[in-house]
């Protein structure tokens, strides 16, 4: 199984490399063999299709897999990204048409999306577009569902699928409830489980609701701990967090044995994000929630502290702290989980293989 990592660009440079084909050579040092484009008009920010072509022939005379981004959907939160709307000539939908397209010419068939953007330096929890004042959540989940409405005849006649990544903003079971609604070819998930704690989804049942669903992934661990603020989610290589990978892989590759695999990493941040369920207003935000789910996150919080208690697991202090070195720690972050990743999918197959025979 090919792995990938997933890459965030800005104007067609990355932390890994300072151009789309250099992030090819980077990737291969590491030994990765995909790439998933985090949003193809940051990395070709004029659409060039001389210069996609050319990253499209490098990627595959190397063997590597593909996939790409192509903007986000919920118009409450377009505004931000208005070079999506600049590449449509003034028409965000006519932007995202573009990059449909574009990814169905080189089938790359199973694209990234989100509804929403974490907002950095703002409060909790007003950085998460879940609980903006101007649209309730409700209003901009029909908003969306109404953009989807408008993107599915390309996605159809381009033979492109959506994966709404499994974002802090929005739960598993609302991801499901859009699916639902518009066909499972035209949308489906990008499991990210690293961002279930921060909707107060347990990995385990969250997982298990959305893999036969799941057509690619950002995989990356997490850190669940108590804090000032309530429960604080970190992101970790995996392996290094609270994730149990045996159960997830073994979830996610019965249900969907063709699915994707692509790493995410980080560098500079951990990426702390505060979930808070003693807090009603956090509650009222999702009737959906599980009590049992937020005992199991509480859970994995007192097993953390207690580990970092004894020196095991780093404190809130050191989760807390910024690197040094960006680039340098999101390759090591990469390699790290890349290693961990191979070892437990080399795992599973030999496990598949002695009960086989």
């Amino acid at each position: 199984m090919r792995i990938g990592a997933d890459v965030t660009f800005s104007g067609g440079a990355s932390r890994l490399a300072d151009s789309p084909i250099a992030v090819l050579d980077a990737l291969e040092e590491l030994g990765f063999q995909g790439i998933l484009v985090r949003t193809l008009d940051e990395a070709f920010p004029t659409l060039d299709s001389g210069d996609i072509a050319a990253f499209a022939r490098e990627a595959a005379a190397r063997g590597f897999l593909v996939q790409a981004g192509v903007g986000k959907i919920n118009p409450y939160m377009t505004a931000e990204l208005p070079r999506v709307r600049d590449l449509g000539d003034g028409s965000y939908l006519a932007g995202m048409q573009r990059m449909i397209r574009i990814c169905g010419e080189h089938g790359w068939t199973e694209a990234w999306t989100a509804t929403g953007g974490f907002k950095e330096g703002l409060p909790v929890p007003y950085c998460f577009d879940r609980f903006r004042t101007d649209a309730t959540w409700a209003d901009q989940l029909d908003a969306t569902s109404r953009f989807l409405d408008k993107l599915a005849p390309t996605l159809r006649q381009a033979g492109v699928r959506l994966n709404i990544e499994t974002h802090e903003e929005i739960t598993t079971r609302e991801i499901l409830r859009l699916v639902a609604e518009h066909g499972d070819d035209v949308l489906g998930v990008c499991l990210d489980p690293a961002n279930l704690p921060v909707r107060g989804e347990a990995f385990g049942p969250a997982v298990g609701r959305v893999a036969a669903t799941t057509r690619i992934t950002h995989l990356r661990d997490a850190v669940v701990t108590h804090s000032e603020l309530g429960l604080s989610r970190f992101l970790a290589p995996i392996g290094e967090g609270a994730i149990d990978w045996d159960v997830l892989l073994g979830t996610l590759l019965t249900a969907s044995p063709d699915v994707q695999l692509f790493i995410e990493g980080i560098g500079g941040s951990r990426a702390e994000m505060v979930l808070d369920p003693e807090d009603p207003d956090w509650r009222a935000s999702d009737p959906d929630l599980d009590d049992a789910e937020i005992a199991e996150l509480v859970r994995l919080a007192d097993d953390h502290d207690a580990r970092a208690a004894r020196g095991d697991a780093p404190g809130l202090a050191a989760l807390r702290a910024p690197g040094a070195d960006p680039r340098a720690e999101l390759r090591a972050f990469l390699g790290r989980s890349l290693t961990a990743l191979q070892a437990r999918l080399e795992a599973r197959d030999a496990r598949i293989e002695a009960k086989a025979s």
